[in-house]
């Protein structure tokens, strides 16, 4: 019987892997040759493999990862791929499953959830497979992210990225400076042309919801988490000072007209990036990993209207933005497995991976090295780069983005004033913390 195609769907695109045949060095499940003497078991996410849902990228990966089994001829990849939009729900079955010893020997793991895994004990240093200029050269935030409180390297965070405005020029020519200015241009851009949304913004249930708009609190100095502790304090103070105002701007957003009342359902970057290919939006808070994708579907006259621009502050100067990305770490004992994962970050994902999908480098020699990021705009997300924070990846995050992002849609959909919204966000992670931790 003859092999059948497997067709992958994703967001309308279609790519063929191969039938799985001993003599196919890349298949949907496999790298390497299936009689290789030696096994990897290693768990990426599938925009990162040859299931990438951009046709290109798919292409490229996978020859990145022919090139590396003909290197390797000894090793074969049992490859897990986890879809994209599971990615960061993953990762609290990836943590089980180390705390129970059944992880993948060399997995990918989001930078966020990086220190709980160390806490955890769960990697294996790597130490060995980088040098201590390697280390150096990674931006600051990356470097203290990596590394445990025993210094030793756990993980290789190898792509980065920041949330930022995204404008188009012919509707909004300026960058909007403060709060006021973004909603005063979303509304003249909405008047200009009545088929197209002002501002537009994740704000469904969803983790990107938070953190998008994290940038408004931590630009007004608001911290989360007491550097000491770990004790929610967001709710407290000037930070509630912080966050009361950050929900009030959400609220006035719709209010004003500025963005319409379906913010509250949008719940997917990829919305956003319709949006902008339906030329139904002026400006929208996304990401720097959209840039690639959006460059890679818009003509090339619609393209050239959008620009990007920090975050807003409240008041003129002010700016902020989260951060995010993706590591490799290796969770196996076996010295010879983590060589291997280590040959899969060198080889795969330091450099090359960023040019294949657009994520930010986090060597500072890479950035001004590769070729992909010497256009003016990567130029810009290198600078914008400075402003950056990690959301605290510390076991309270979880339930405290949680009930933020219904404190978020109670405000947007006017069920709840900010002041409520916020006491019963505060009051609920306060109690998860208490149970969690102990503490009084």
């Amino acid at each position: 019987m003859r092999c059948a195609s497997v067709v992958l769907l994703s967001v309308g695109l279609l790519g063929l892997a191969g039938c799985g045949q001993s003599n196919e060095l890349v298949t949907l499940d496999r790298v390497g040759r299936a009689d290789a003497p030696h096994t990897l078991t290693f768990q990426m996410n599938a925009g990162y493999t040859s299931q990438a849902a951009v046709p290109e990228a798919a292409a490229e990966f996978k020859r990145a990862f022919a090139d590396w089994a003909r290197r390797h001829p000894e090793w074969r990849l049992a490859l897990t791929v986890i879809p994209d939009s599971q990615g960061p729900a993953e990762q609290a079955r990836l943590l089980e499953r180390a705390r129970v010893g059944t992880a993948p020997d060399c997995a990918s793991v989001d930078s966020f959830s990086l220190p709980l895994f160390i806490q955890q004990k769960a990697l294996v240093p790597l130490d060995r497979y980088f040098t201590k200029a390697d280390v150096d050269d990674l931006l600051p935030f990356v470097r203290n992210t990596v590394r445990g409180p025993d210094g030793h390297l756990y993980a290789w965070w190898w792509g980065t990225d920041l949330r930022l405005i995204y404008r188009r020029a012919d509707l909004v020519p300026k960058a909007p400076r403060t709060w006021d200015e973004l909603i005063a241009y979303a509304k003249a851009a909405h008047h200009k042309d009545p088929k197209v949304d002002g501002y537009l913004y994740n704000g469904g249930r969803y983790e990107g919801t938070f953190f998008d708009n994290l940038g408004y609190f931590w630009e007004q100095g608001g911290k989360l988490l007491d550097t000491r502790t770990a004790r929610p304090v967001f709710d407290e103070g000037a930070n509630r000072a912080a966050m009361l105002n950050v929900l009030e701007f959400l609220r006035r957003t719709v209010t004003s007209g500025a963005s319409p009342g379906r913010v509250a359902t949008i719940n997917d970057y990829a919305f956003l990036q319709q949006a902008a290919q339906g030329n139904s939006v002026a400006m929208f808070l996304g990401g720097s990993f959209q840039w690639p994708p959006l460059q890679s579907v818009l003509p090339k006259d619609v393209m050239a209207k959008w620009r990007v621009s920090a975050i807003p502050g409240m008041h003129p100067g002010q700016t902020a933005t989260g951060t995010g990305g993706w590591t490799v770490a290796a969770f196996s004992h076996d010295p010879a497995k983590v060589a291997a994962c280590a040959s899969i970050i060198k080889e795969i994902y330091v450099g090359k991976a960023n040019e294949i999908s657009g994520d930010l480098p986090t060597s500072q020699r890479l950035f001004k090295s590769l070729k992909t990021f010497q256009q003016p705009v990567f130029q810009q997300f290198r600078r914008l780069l400075a402003t950056v924070q990690p959301r605290p990846g510390l076991a309270i995050y979880p339930e405290l983005s949680n009930q933020m992002q219904i404190a978020i849609g109670s405000v947007l959909t006017g069920g709840s004033s900010p002041q409520d919204a916020l006491d019963a966000a505060g009051k609920r992670v306060e109690q998860t913390w208490k149970l969690e931790s102990g503490g009084t």
